[in-house]
């Protein structure tokens, strides 16, 4: 039912979302043209990708801590860094988007919820060389993983916790005076994804940019979208399907947008 009610709601999204044509925001369409739809190769990507190769053949087996809604593939407790690099990481097409998105906004702090293997860590990393990158991961045998990936990359501005989200993103908050750029990919519930979001706001600002995943998860998940999306402090939404993103330029009417990505 899950797998189909998914299905459904990806069609749907096609049929309605647009493309950078028929969008009427200088910002959006800007965003669309430049950086959703640069689809161009970067010399950056060559490494990060090289080593996703290396984990879909990395036959070692972890035991899995789940803090979050799970997996729709597979909730056994022991898995093989193969079959989490083929089914828990972002895709390429995905991951080198929030690169992009990441290099044009040029934030001087990024936090990520939810490291798994590192990939999309390391794009970030990679995108704002000058930013400092704290990313959370709630098990720690996945989290050793990624350390030894950001070593192999020798990516020297990231700084991994690792612990519950609930934890440690109100106590890294706390030490930054505003959040530039947050990525959300962890824990998959409505009420902690609408958490992480009321956390948030009292540290946007008007360049802030923050990332949900897998809006379209589960029910739940498209309610916390919603939310998100209508919260009076919220100028702009851009629906991807696989990411929503979420910005507060006071200078932006209000609106919501669905891109086909």
């Amino acid at each position: 039912m899950v797998k189909f009610q998914f299905i459904k709601d990806f069609i749907l999204h096609r049929i309605t979302s647009k493309t950078r044509h028929g969008v009427h925001s200088p910002f959006v369409y800007k965003l669309i043209d430049e950086v959703i739809y640069d689809l161009k190769s970067k010399d950056e990507y060559k490494n990060i990708e090289d080593l996703r190769k290396k984990l879909i053949f990395d036959d070692r087996i972890i035991t899995i801590t789940d803090l979050g809604a799970g997996s729709h593939m597979n909730n056994n407790k022991q898995k093989a860094v193969s079959q989490i690099a083929e089914n828990a990481l972002k895709p390429r097409k995905l991951a080198q988007l929030i690169y992009r998105l990441a290099k044009t906004m040029q934030p001087a702090t990024i936090i990520e919820l939810g490291t798994c293997l590192g990939i999309t860590t390391a794009y970030l990393a990679k995108a704002a060389p000058g930013a400092q990158v704290i990313t959370m991961e709630g098990c720690p045998e996945t989290a050793k993983v990624a350390h030894e990936n950001f070593n192999a990359l020798d990516l020297n501005n990231i700084r991994l916790e690792v612990g519950n989200f609930d934890d440690n993103f109100p106590k890294t908050i706390d030490q930054f005076p505003k959040l530039d750029f947050v990525f959300i990919d962890g824990n998959h519930r409505k009420e902690a994804t609408l958490n992480y979001f009321n956390w948030s706001l009292p540290k946007v600002h008007e360049n802030s940019l923050l990332i949900f995943d897998d809006i379209y998860w589960s029910k739940g998940m498209k309610e916390a979208w919603e939310e998100i999306k209508n919260h009076p402090d919220v100028t702009c939404t851009v629906d991807l399907f696989w990411i929503g993103l979420v910005f507060f330029r006071k200078a932006q009417a209000k609106e919501h947008f669905k891109v086909k990505f």
